[in-house]
């Protein structure tokens, strides 16, 4: 892949296309909302909870965010090559106000569902085992809080985190691409899109 400078990502539903606020390694994208983006090596968006050590170089492409209540989603398949490399959707505040929903290798080798949530330090959960290179996420808004789901189909959700998540920046939503221990992945993001309603069923995703 090569990367273009400027390139956009147009996700149906989002006012502003995707932007990359820092560039990845590589990129292409097919169509509206299907991007394949290549991860360097140690790449990754996180504050180390024992030293408070900022580390923010993962290629990532924001847009605003909707103002009132919304939904974004993708099919997000990893090609695995070291532990946590990731595919992530994102919330965005800055360094140290960010959420991450990711599809993460975990150190035991097995595909993960991974949410991170930074509020000054990064709170690490690992959720339940994917078989597979592919699952679906996503990140909706419910009023001032946040809920992350994931799932098999694009249909049916699961609940991996539920949240606060606040800052005097204005939010911003994305897709991440990362390789903290590797030298890098390769993360295919389909079927983005954003949907401007409120989520009904906080624990069934429904």
């Amino acid at each position: 892949m090569e990367y273009v400078a400027a390139v956009e990502i147009i996700v149906p539903g989002l006012a502003e296309p995707l932007r990359w606020a820092l560039p990845p390694a590589g990129v292409t994208v097919a169509d509206a909302g299907t991007v394949t983006v290549e991860a360097g090596p140690r790449t990754d968006v996180f504050v180390d909870p024992q030293t408070s050590d900022v580390t923010a170089n993962a290629p990532r492409a924001l847009a605003p965010a909707p103002a009132g209540d919304f939904q974004l989603s993708a099919r997000v398949k990893v090609g695995f090559r070291s532990t946590f490399d990731a595919g992530v959707l994102l919330v965005w505040f800055d360094e140290r106000h960010s959420a991450k929903l990711c599809f993460e290798l975990s150190p035991q080798g097995v595909p993960t569902v991974v949410s991170v949530i930074t509020k000054d330090v990064s709170d690490d959960a690992n959720g339940w085992p994917i078989s597979g290179d592919e699952v679906w996420l996503r990140i909706s808004r419910i009023g001032a809080t946040w809920a992350l789901h994931a799932g098999v189909d694009g249909n049916t959700w699961a609940l991996a985190r539920y949240f606060g998540l606040d800052s005097d920046l204005p939010a911003q939503v994305g897709i991440l691409a990362q390789s903290p221990a590797g030298e890098g992945c390769t993360v295919r993001f389909d079927q983005l899109s954003v949907v401007e309603h409120r989520l009904a069923g906080l624990r069934d995703g429904s």
